[in-house]
């Protein structure tokens, strides 16, 4: 609204001509990029972490089914 009346102040008029240049776009985009990134990355060691809980708890059965006590550990 205040570009439009010409009440704007500098910075803000600076602020929108630089959201339009294509630098300012491949920021964005390689912001964007990066979050994806590091949204799979946390991912990953989520699954990681289950999957070592997944382990630990299928040597514990394999004890058990072969007469080891159960509440023994090897890892």
């Amino acid at each position: 609204m205040m570009l439009a009346e010409g009440t704007a102040p500098p910075s803000v008029v600076i602020h929108y001509l630089k959201l339009g240049t294509s630098r300012e776009k491949l920021e964005q985009e390689r912001l964007r990029a990066e979050n994806k990134m590091l949204k799979a990355k946390a991912e990953a060691l989520e699954a990681s972490a289950r999957g070592e809980e997944a382990y630990a708890e299928v040597l514990r059965a394999f004890r058990a089914y072969s007469g080891g006590g159960v509440g023994e550990d090897i890892l």
